[in-house]
């Protein structure tokens, strides 16, 4: 059996795709699962055990008719047995109906006509729960399965150097993700309101090593002194590294974006801080996995006190 997911968004899309991965191979551990993602997002399977072969095609380029000729070729030629597409795009379901693959599986809404099964589409629940419906589709309407994530064990070693270089190992650490120049939503949460939380971790556990994530459009802690003392900087050079220095933190400080739901899949303990999209979607209810949500839509607006208040009171 050839099954194939078309999986359009980010990295975080499809993290938050793998329990759906994960449940059709539990149900058929013979078949070969493929997946059709974006260019950008490629590099999430670095961590899942399930997928034998990454496809990618950019759903959001202004494609030709070639374009998609050539796709609907290659599916063709690949003789899947089942598709199961994330995304309500008439013309995707439109082209899976060219392929001729007998089972299309899909949401209901524009374009499901093209497809042989289809599914409410219940947005309002947390992602992977939303994305796991589809298997109802073809059968399968088990619970969603918890969030997990494969990491190699060559990332596992460089992880544990790493912890070394910074000499964390035998302490522990907070790990802080603060994004990038352009974070989620196009919001971004100031430095400043960073290096008051860090100075507060500097008073109240002087002997907690507070390590920051640093990606190269991000120069936030670089040399500079916070509290009593430096933070300590890693620089992971690609998601299973990242995954892996995440698993080795007591506490996870982030904003929403892919590397909170790699803090979800290794169960580590995570705050993490929503502007304009919903905690509900995104986090699982768990004990485990705080939000604060500005109240606004805008990061800058939570403040330090609300972050420390959650961070000290559980």
């Amino acid at each position: 059996m050839r099954i194939l997911a078309l999986v359009p968004g980010g990295i975080g899309d499809q993290i938050l795709f793998f329990p759906t991965l994960d449940d059709l191979k539990r149900n058929y551990p013979q078949a070969t699962i493929d997946v059709l993602v974006e260019p950008r997002a490629k590099s999430a399977y670095r961590v899942c055990k399930s997928v034998h072969e990454v496809l990618t095609f950019d759903y959001k380029d202004r494609n030709s008719l070639a374009d998609f000729g050539n796709l609907v070729g290659i599916l063709r030629d690949r003789e899947y047995n089942t598709a199961i597409s994330v995304t309500q795009n008439a013309n995707i379901n439109f082209l899976l109906w060219l392929t001729g693959i007998p089972t299309r599986v899909g949401y209901q809404g524009k374009g499901s006509f093209f497809l042989t099964n289809s599914v409410p589409l219940k947005t309002e629940q947390y992602t992977a729960a939303m994305y796991h419906d589809l298997l109802q589709g073809i059968g399968i309407k088990s619970p969603t399965p918890d969030l997990t994530i494969n990491v190699p064990k060559p990332d596992i070693d460089w992880a544990q150097n790493e912890q070394k270089r910074l000499n964390v190992h035998e302490t522990g650490y907070i790990l802080i993700y603060g994004g990038t120049n352009t974070t989620s939503n196009g919001s971004e949460y100031p430095q400043s309101s960073w290096q008051q939380i860090v100075q507060d971790f500097r008073q109240k556990q002087p002997e907690m090593p507070v390590v920051v994530v640093q990606e190269p459009e991000d120069n936030f802690g670089q040399g500079r002194s916070l509290g009593a003392s430096e933070v300590k900087i890693t620089s992971p050079s690609d998601i299973g590294k990242l995954a892996a220095m995440i698993a080795g933190a007591n506490l996870m400080l982030c904003i929403d974006s892919p590397p909170m739901h790699l803090a979800v899949a290794v169960q580590t303990y995570t705050i993490a801080l929503f502007g304009l999209s919903s905690p509900q979607q995104l986090l699982p209810t768990s004990d485990r996995f705080l939000a604060i949500k500005s109240p606004n839509g805008n990061l800058a607006t939570i403040s330090p006190a609300a972050i420390l208040e959650k961070v000290w009171g559980a």
